[in-house]
Parts: structure tokens; sequence; C-alpha cells
């Protein structure tokens, strides 16, 4: 038997049939013939590219593979993206920094046992890759948009360096007061950091080359209606829009560059701080007799991102404020063709969208404590630390 054959046997075996007995069938084929172990990997980098044409990312890919699988598929992955990037033509930056990501989480090649089980391991893998669903294209020249200005051959700006700094160490610090005032310079600076982003853009008496991007930001379960809720807040204060997808487990958020990394920053930063402060508040519950985690949970998150929504479009409103008051220029017009520049991608990209109501928030004491965490880390206008 050619070791090509064998492969196709496998894949008619498995990949078109989900039982169990189809995939040991399949496997055995596999494990039984090592000349095929090249060809079976071949075939994954093509699945790989597959899904790239199909609207999926590097980080996406691994994402899905972490949520409906095991540790060994996700070395797998990682270990055909790696394989697969030299042969892939140049994507930009966010998909370099993704790959970056791959290899940084898992530099080195999966794990092998006995053959059988490898090969059951890597048709698991194909089926899910075979089922992959088309997103909506995030680059911008492959959805019929004028190209985004990237990242490339300019460094991180100091502004964006300052508000990490700032947020790496309100997740750091031990006191609820010093988060405050670190959040809230944060998101002070991320405000002023998109005004002046948008006055060159305007300044330039050209069509601007920055034209809205779009970028997935993973919002993972347990609790993921509540941080989805949360990611819209944090999107809408920075000049985004965010459009979640529940049954994948992320959020689309379409924004200028500037803003989106932005959004990126922040999300990630207010949710260590929501999830830190949640398991104080119920370690206190809890010594009280309560026994209701779940619950608990559910209504903390959603009470913090209800709260920290409304303070954060109110920094921001601040902020941007103070802006044109500094520099004598009325921003209202120049934020305004932005923002219309942001719905019209997110509407070519979702011309369908639905809204849906946030569920399992009835807890009070939970909506308590989320709300008093909220206050905490609120992002308004406060005194910087000296």
């Amino acid at each position: 038997m050619s070791t090509p054959r064998t492969v196709e046997r496998a894949f008619e075996a498995a990949l078109y049939d989900t039982t169990d007995d189809a995939l040991d069938i399949a496997a055995s084929l596999l494990a039984a013939d090592p000349a095929a172990d090249a060809e079976l990997a071949g075939r994954g980098e093509e699945f790989v590219a597959t899904a790239w044409r199909r609207g999926w990312q590097p980080a996406d890919l691994v994402r899905i593979v972490r949520r409906e699988l095991d540790d060994v598929h996700v070395a797998l992955v990682a270990a055909l993206i790696r394989a697969q990037a030299p042969h892939d033509r140049a994507r930009g930056p966010r998909w370099a920094a993704q790959l970056d990501g791959v290899r940084d989480a898992d530099g080195t090649a999966p794990p092998r046992t006995d053959r059988f089980s490898h090969a059951t391991a890597v048709l698991e893998l194909y089926r899910l890759l075979l089922r992959l669903p088309a997103l909506e294209p995030l680059d911008a020249g492959e959805a019929g948009q004028a190209p985004r200005r990237g990242r490339e051959g300019r460094p991180e700006s100091r502004a964006l360096a300052r508000i990490r700094a700032l947020l790496a160490k309100a997740e750091a610090t031990g006191y609820p007061e010093e988060a405050e005032a670190l959040s809230a310079k944060a998101q002070e600076l991320m405000a002023r950091h998109s005004v002046d982003e948008a006055l060159l853009a305007a300044q330039a008496h050209a069509p601007s080359p920055d034209a809205p991007g779009a970028c997935r930001i993973g919002v993972e379960a347990p609790y993921e209606q509540a941080k989805a809720v949360l990611l819209d807040a944090v999107a809408d204060a920075n000049h985004c829009r965010a459009v979640w997808n529940e049954p994948l487990g992320f959020s689309t958020v379409v924004g200028f560059e500037a803003d989106l990394e932005a959004v990126e920053l922040l999300y990630t930063s207010l949710l260590v701080q929501a999830e830190g402060a949640m398991t104080k508040a119920e370690a206190t519950q809890r010594a009280g007799g309560r026994k209701r985690t779940k619950t608990f949970r559910q209504s903390f998150l959603a009470a913090y991102a209800y709260r920290a929504g409304t303070r954060l479009r109110a920094a921001a409103e601040q902020a941007t404020a103070e802006s044109g008051t500094a520099t004598g220029v009325d921003l209202l017009p120049v934020l305004a063709s932005r923002e219309v520049a942001v719905t019209d991608r997110l509407e070519r990209m979702f011309p369908e969208t639905t809204t849906t109501r946030l569920r399992g928030a009835g807890d009070e004491a939970g909506w308590t404590e989320g709300t008093r965490a909220a206050d905490r880390a609120r992002v308004g206008r406060r005194r910087p630390l000296t």
C-alpha cells in the first residue's frame, strides 16, 4: 500500500465519520505505516493554510483547539502553525505577534507516546480543523478595504509603553486605592493617545492611510457573557465596537489601530483585577457560610462590567474634552468622522447582529461586591501618583 493511500484511507474512515470505531480504524492504519508520517503532517499544514483562507488567525486556531480538545491537540496545532509559517505570505505585525505567541507558548515538538495514541490525537485535531466555519476576514485587503497602516518600522509609542507599565502595576499591587489611581491614569492616557492619533490623521490634508482595522479577543469560559459585556464596555469607551461570537469564544473588535491596542491592554488588565477582587470577595462570603459560588461569581462580574463601563465612558469623555481645550481644536468633527468609519467597517463585516440579555446575574451579594470592586478599579480622572 502506498503512503499517500494510507493517509487517504485513514481520512476516508475518520474525518467524514465521527464515530469512535471509525477513529480507531483510521488510527490503526496510520500507526501501522511509519512512512505515512510525513504525508500526514503535510496534510495538516494544508488544513492550517485552509483555515487562514477561511478567515482564521493563529491565535484563533490555538484558542478553538484549546476550547474543544486537550493539551496534546494544542501542542499539535502549534507545531503545524510553526511548520506552515515559512511557506505563508507576510501578513502584517499583528499576525507576526500571534506567531511569536505560538512559538513562546509551545516551543517544543508535541509529545509522542505510542503510535496509535499519536495518530488518534492527530485525527481528532484534523476532524476539528476540517469543520471550522468561515470567519469574517480581519485583513483590510481581504475585506476589500484600503490597507490599514500597520506598526512595521515604528516602535511602540511612548504613550502605549506608559499605559502598559501603569496597568502592569495596577494588576500587581495589593492596594485597591493604588490600583484605582494607576488604572485611572492609564485610561486618561488612552483617551489622549486616541485624540493625538485622530488629530495627526486629520492634519494630513489627504485621505488617511489609517483605516479602521479589526482584531479578535478571546472571551473564555466560565462566565463568558459577563466578560463579553466588560470587553464591549472597554471597546465603547475607546472608540471601538465589539461583536461577540459566543459559540467560538471570542469578540471581534473594530476600530483604529491605536484604539485596538488600548482595548486589548485595558480589557486584559481589568479582567485580571476583577478576577483578583472576585476571589477575595468570594473568600469573605464563604467564610460567612455562603456556598452559592457560581451565582455569586456571575453576578459579581456582571456588576463589575456594568459599573466599569459607566466609569470608562465618563473618564474618556472628560479626557477628550480636556484635550480639545488644550489644543484649541474642535474634536467633534474629527472623532465623528472616525466613528462613522468604524461603524461602516463593522456593518460590512457584520450585516446582521442580535442582542442578548445578560443571564444569571440575580445574586444580590455578588452584584454589590462587583460594583464595589469596579468602584475601586474605576478609571475616572484622578491625581497621578508621585
